[in-house]
Formats: C-alpha cells, structure tokens, sequence
C-alpha cells in the first residue's frame, strides 16, 4: 500500500483518482511547518504540493520512502530539484492543465482592449455616461500576429480563425505542413511586425525572445494596432510600448505579465490609460487548479505502479553501466545540439543523430534526449530538460532519428548531429572526447575542424583567399575583441572553406556585420556555448 501526502489545498476532485486507488492511502494535512513536514515525511511514498509548501533539502532527506513529488501546476521552484535528484525522487509538474485557461484569457484581453471595456466601466460606474469616447473596433477582418505556436499560441490562433480573423503565425519550429494543418500563414517577426492588427505573444523568455518587440519593431508597425501579452514578461518592450502609445503608433496594448513582478507603484502601465493589466492571471481559473491537480495525480500514480509517466523535469534514473560510459558525453552532446541550432536557419523538421564507434553498442537514450534538449534550448529557455526534450520535439512535428555505425574514420567515437529545416536546408556538426583533450568538435557541415565547443564562438563561411585570416584578425583587434583559438577548414584548395574562432567575450553585433562585409567573407555568425 502507497501512503500519499498533500500538503497544500487541491480540491478533492483534482485527486479523486488517487483517493479511488485501491492501493494509495491519500492524506490531506495542509498549513505543516518545514518541522512538521520533516517528522511525518518519511512514512508517506508520495507529496503533492501547490506552491504553499516549499519542498527543502531536508524534507527530502527525511523522506526516506519517497519517490515522487507532483507539483499541481507549472513552476517547481518551490521544489529542490538537485537534492530530490540526487536521493532519485522524481520531481513532475503539469505543463498543460493551464492551457486553455491561458489561452482563454489572453483572448478576454485582446476583446477587453478592442473595445475599451474595462475604462468604460470605470468611468460609467464613476457617474459618466461616454459613448463617444471609447469606439472600438472588429476583431472580423483583422490580422492577428502569433508570435509562438505552441499549445497555447495554437489554442488562440484556433479561436481567432472563429472570429474571423486572418493568422500570421511565427515560431522557430513551426513548419509550412504543420501551419496548414492549423490554418494560419507561416510568417516571421518582421512579417507580423509589418502586417498584424493585432500582435499576441506566446514564447518563453529566452537570451533570443528578450525585446524581441522594441524600439525598431515599433517604428514599422501599422498605425492604431494592439498588443497583447499573457506569456512571460520582457519580450516586449514595456519602455519603448509606453513610447509607441504616446506616439500614437500604437493604439493600446494589454498585459498580464510583467518584466518585474510585482510591478512597481510607478511603472508606467499602471497608470496608462491605454494600457490594460492584470496581475498575473492566466492560469487562475477554477477548472485550471483542477485540471493541473488531475494530470499530476494520474502521474504520481503511474510512478508509484512503476508505470510509463511524463512531465518530470529531473533527471530520470539511468542504469549505473549505461551512466559510466554515457556520462562523460552528455556535456558535449548538448552543445552539439546548441551549436547546430545556432547555424540553422528555417523551421527544424529532422534531428539525425549517428553514434560511430564504441557509443554504437549502448543505450545511447540518455545521451540523445541531451543533444535534443541542446537543440531546443536556445527556443525553450529554462523549460525543457532531458526527460520532457523528445516530447516536445514530438509536439513541434521535430522528427527524432537515431543511426549507429560500429566503425569510424580516425576517432575511438564520433557524435554527429545533422538539422533537418524546410527549403532542403541541413546543417552538421560532429564532435568527440579526445584523450589528453576533451571535447572537441571536428566537423562543421562538410569541413574539418579541431576546435573546443566552448564560449563565444565566431562560424565565418568564406572563400580560401591569401589574406582572409590577416583581415579577420586584424578587424577584430581594432574593435577589441581577443582571438583565443581559431581553425580553418576546406575541402579543396581555393574553394568554399570554414573559419571558427573562439572569443574572450562576446562579439557586437556591428562587428559581425562589419565581418560579413569583408571581401571574399559570405556570412559571419556568433555561436555562443556557456
């Protein structure tokens, strides 16, 4: 018999199934004191928590029986996750019991700022009867930019096609079949920038998303359009939105999320009268507590019954064999995935991954949910880990292939990781551990190199000129930026070839245009590998 404790409040139909599970005993004892937690712990198999209950070290260590922790919802920071690891408790979550909800009320604020609604209430209830004042617009016949297709950016596209409104939808993983399928046009930033009535943002905050709506953005959009964001704060603007909205480029904009939050008492948003906010909502529904409460009880029960689960954001447990010969590679294998996404234009349709040599004869699982979470990761931010990569790679239509080859040219074992992007685009890098020097990538696309994946990292595609190096050298030391490493590579004498560079720090990007334009130089691109 499984003893599960909930120590937060979670409505009884939120854990029906495991208080109907002929083998849990659930216990509810809610309010306890990290104290009271540690002295009644270590009889119970399973926690459930909201975000009430901060889940420390030493209530793990005192859970001598434990083996899963469910969090009814989506963040875990409550939760520590190195010290449930390290004692081999699974930690899940339930990243889509919210997404309608979300869904739902970045819609109710895109109506809500259509038409004005909540200042006309405010003025009508302070004894002001204002027609002329608060005329709004038709949602029918718009363009609405979707800036990430995911579940909830799909959920809103979905109802936005039933009010009638035209979908310009972007995301790094959306391909042309996949957005066919979900009746929208496949654009980029800049096209929805240029094009959409209204703009709705549904992406993670990533070093890539951060601003990705600013000043230069703002300049070229349509006169009297709105902006909506109910996804994470940052990727927009909120300075240079206030200077849009005073300068009548935009006509209002409505925000849930903050780059601070709370808010401060002066920020500018609170005040606007253009400007409609929530705190924080979007997932404060009653069916939303329930439906996250469900998903992670079905999933506590699956772990407890050693069953198939999802949704767990650390480290799955490895067999120790398998883990002391894979181990060594999962460093290198994820910025393999890094470094190939970075030099990957289009929406990605295939991850190829060949194992050559020794790698070919294990269980190299482990090892590739690494690379493809280093695929994903530069488009996910802190949201993807290696349980839950392969699955979100499934959900972006990203097709996962893995070949093994027994033999390789010159290395003990070869990792190559090949993108697969629309328009016939691929991309390839290869790496290895090399005795005495670690890892080490030594194939980018068709060129051989023998460079560190490491840093801030300069990829130059050029045609093998005299000179070429001497340029790029010297352009670099007149803007301050210092080569630690560099590799050359080429098929043929005088035909196309690679430069990889390693900087102290990172590169502006003037510089890279500057590089770019250097003669025989075709591009110059950042790659960066922390």
């Amino acid at each position: 018999m499984f003893k599960v404790l909930v120590s937060d409040p979670i409505s009884d139909l939120g854990i029906q199934q495991l208080m109907d599970a002929s083998d849990v005993t659930v216990d509810k004892k809610t309010g306890l004191s990290e104290d009271e937690l540690i002295a009644i712990i270590g009889e119970y198999d399973g926690l459930l928590v909201r975000s009430q209950t901060t889940v420390t070290e030493k209530i793990i260590a005192a859970g001598t029986n434990l083996k899963v922790i469910g969090r009814a919802g989506v963040g875990v920071d409550n939760i520590k996750l190195e010290a449930a690891t390290q004692r081999g408790v699974v930690v899940i979550n339930a990243p889509d019991g919210n997404t309608i909800t979300t869904c739902e009320h970045a819609f109710a604020m895109m109506m809500a700022l259509a038409r004005h609604i909540p200042q006309a209430y405010a003025k009508t209830i302070s004894g002001v009867w204002d027609k002329k004042t608060f005329l709004g617009v038709e949602l029918r016949g718009k363009t609405l930019g979707v800036l990430g297709m995911g579940r909830i950016g799909s959920e809103v596209a979905k109802r936005a096609k039933a009010f009638g409104m035209d979908i310009l939808a972007y995301d790094p993983f959306l391909t042309a079949d996949r957005a066919e399928k979900l009746e929208v046009k496949l654009a980029s930033v800049d096209d929805i920038v240029r094009g959409a009535d209204f703009i709705t943002v549904h992406t993670p905050l990533t070093p890539e998303t951060r601003h990705m709506i600013s000043r230069p953005q703002f300049e070229v959009m349509k006169k009297g359009m709105r902006i909506i964001n109910c996804a994470r704060g940052g990727v927009i603007d909120e300075m240079a939105l206030v200077e849009a909205i005073d300068s009548g480029i935009v006509a209002g904009a409505a925000f849930d999320v903050f780059e601070k939050e709370p808010p401060e008492a002066d920020h500018p948003f609170l005040s606007h009268p253009k400007i409609i906010v929530t705190p924080h909502l979007g997932a404060s529904t009653v069916e939303a507590q329930e439906n996250v409460a469900i998903d992670v009880s079905e999933q506590v029960l699956h772990i407890l019954r050693n069953e198939p689960f999802i949704n767990a954001v650390n480290i799955p447990p490895v067999a120790p064999s398998v883990m002391n010969k894979l181990q060594p590679y999962f460093t290198l294998g994820e910025k393999l995935g890094s470094f190939v996404t970075q030099i990957t234009d289009g929406a990605i349709r295939e991850i190829h991954v060949e194992y050559a040599g020794d790698l070919s004869d294990v269980d190299t699982q482990p090892l590739t949910r690494y690379i493809v979470k280093g695929v994903l990761s530069r488009h996910f931010a802190g949201d993807v880990n290696i349980v839950n990569s392969m699955h979100l790679a499934k959900t972006r239509d990203v097709n996962v292939v893995v070949t093994k080859a027994s033999k390789t040219k010159g290395f003990t074992n070869l990792i190559t990781v090949t993108l697969k992007a629309e328009h016939d685009e691929e991309r390839l890098v290869a790496g290895t551990l090399l005795q005495g020097y670690g890892e080490r990538i030594v194939q980018v696309n068709k060129f051989p190199v023998d460079i560190a994946p490491e840093g801030h990292q300069i990829v130059i595609s050029h045609n093998d000129k005299p000179g070429i190096i001497g340029l790029v050298g010297t352009l670099l030391g007149q803007n301050d930026v210092n080569i630690a490493s560099m590799q050359v590579g080429r098929k043929i004498v005088g035909g196309a070839a690679i430069m990889l560079l390693t900087a102290d720090k990172a590169v502006p990007q003037d510089v890279l245009v500057k590089l770019a334009g250097l003669p025989e130089i075709n591009t110059a691109e950042e790659i960066t590998l922390l």
